[in-house]
């Protein structure tokens, strides 16, 4: 169960149909049309802050910093929080580069802002097993992907979530899953 915060912590994540995540520029593209656009920039809209690791961070700041349009003129304007060990400055406009405890450096946001953040990779793994995320929408993009990194990895925090919202995605070819914790959310070991 995510703790008890009145300030939520969104994290949305493109999936293959073969469950790989890792560079999704690279194969979600085509899917995504008119109706992603609104969705995502809706979201962004309603978020106080958006979240990034420092790989997301590298990518975004190439992109939309000379981007153009309603979403990439929401994102410009958004404050950004890129959390990295190794990265000392940010160079894209409204970001703040946070190197500490990651987990407490997001609570502590979480007490005054809602988050948005993309992706499950470390960073989002890490959000998750230590239980701040509180709502998980996975977008299943219908491609089959030889190679990248998995969405479901060994290790980490088993936890129990409930799909809260199903459906067709924003645009053809998408479906949109929903979930929130569930109200008993750690998984036993079957082996314990």
């Amino acid at each position: 169960m995510t703790e008890n915060s009145s300030h939520r912590l969104v994290q949305s994540v493109l999936v293959s149909l073969n469950g790989v995540i890792g560079e999704p520029l690279a194969w979600a593209g085509p899917y995504f049309g008119e109706g992603s656009a609104t969705h995502s920039l809706a979201a962004l809209q309603r978020s106080d802050g958006f979240l990034m690791g420092r790989r997301t961070y590298e990518i975004f700041a190439r992109q939309w910093p000379a981007a153009t349009g309603p979403y990439a003129d929401a994102l410009n304007r958004a404050k950004k929080y890129v959390f990295s060990s190794t990265l000392r400055e940010a160079e894209w406009n409204n970001t703040t580069v946070i190197s500490g405890d990651v987990v407490e450096a997001v609570r502590t946001l979480k007490q005054s802002n809602d988050l948005l953040f993309y992706g499950h990779g470390q960073f989002g793994q890490t959000l998750v097993d230590a239980g701040l995320v509180d709502e998980l929408t996975l977008t299943l993009v219908p491609v089959f992907v030889p190679g990248g990194t998995p969405l479901f990895r060994d290790g980490g925090e088993s936890r129990r979530w409930e799909l809260v919202q199903a459906g067709p995605g924003h645009d053809p070819g998408l479906v949109s899953l929903t979930y929130r914790p569930a109200s008993s959310d750690t998984v036993q070991d079957p082996a314990a």
